[in-house]
């Protein structure tokens, strides 16, 4: 399972972690399975054919006679509950460090300069870790949650500015609006109503792309032309633009959750459980920022 989130997908649950059940040589008795370079290969006749994610790299048996994939009987196989667990972990790393940052780093006017530097000095390391792992070929538990530690810091520090200085309870908002989100998008998942499939993975990339590149030319405009750029991240179009982000993290976790049903479902290794809950974190911070920017843009409009 390959992690969705637009920065860091380059390394997730796919066919070379050296337990993959790739096979380019014909079955015995069945087609030939053409896999290289394809990790969306059927065998001819498979049921799954319209499914881009059912020649999972887990598959281990034969798929060849349509019939529904099992986790083979072995342990050390991931399971919902190991993806819970981890993600809790995670995520408990993360607001830990975001009340003690909360806390112990006061954003009064004597000492907002320093907050902020610390706030954003520990985004700087949190983003040089998590694409650290990226690009690692397994998952490291201590690496995930040193990244979650350092992104809490951030949290921390920028929730406390925006929640005292420019909406007050706009952080609780925020952590609402991200709860109501991941419950909203987990209900539609489970009920059939979002489907995963490839035509719908194309749509969120070409998005997600779309908007990253905005964002940065934004970005860019506001560093060398001062004020907020061309405007993408203030009044209305900073509304909208806010919108658009909050919907395509509902979109990468509904990816996320395809994967991990997907994983769980061809019998992942255990320590996989801790890459599900890297990009389930890396979306829910998504949303939680994107729900704090568009509080902050609505309350400073006012």
């Amino acid at each position: 399972m390959r992690s969705r989130n637009p920065v860091f997908s380059r390394r997730g649950f796919s066919r070379d972690n050296g337990y993959a059940g790739f096979n380019t040589a014909p079955q015995a008795g069945g087609p030939a399975v053409a896999t290289q370079g394809n990790p969306y290969a059927q065998p001819a006749g498979n049921q799954y054919a319209q499914n881009p994610y059912a020649q999972n790299p887990y598959a281990q048996q034969d798929l060849q006679y349509g019939a529904p994939p099992q986790a083979p009987a072995t342990t050390g196989r991931m399971t919902i509950d190991d993806v819970v667990l981890r993600t809790a972990s995670t995520l408990g790393v993360l607001i830990i460090t975001a009340a003690l940052s909360w806390a112990l780093l006061p954003v009064d006017d004597a000492n907002i300069s320093r907050a902020y530097g610390i706030g954003i000095g520990a985004a700087l390391i949190g983003m040089v870790l998590a694409l650290v792992q990226s690009f690692k070929r397994k998952a490291s538990p201590a690496l995930i949650l040193t990244y979650a530690a350092f992104e809490g810091v951030f949290l921390g520090v920028i929730s406390n500015i925006v929640d005292n200085r420019i909406a007050d309870g706009a952080a609780m908002q925020a952590v609402i609006g991200t709860m109501a989100v991941f419950a909203g998008v987990l209900i539609a998942y489970k009920a059939g109503w979002i489907r995963v499939n490839r035509r719908f993975y194309g749509f969120v990339m070409a998005a997600a792309l779309g908007f990253i590149l905005l964002m940065m030319v934004n970005l860019l405009f506001a560093v060398f032309g001062g004020g907020d750029g061309l405007g993408f991240r203030s009044g209305a179009l900073g509304v909208i633009f806010g919108v658009i982000g909050i919907i395509l993290g509902a979109c990468f976790l509904a990816l996320d959750f395809k994967q991990v049903e997907d994983g769980v479902a061809y019998g992942a290794p255990r320590e996989e459980a801790w890459l599900a809950a890297f990009g389930l974190t890396l979306t829910l911070v998504w949303i939680y920022l994107e729900f704090l920017r568009l509080i902050s843009i609505l309350n400073s409009s006012d």
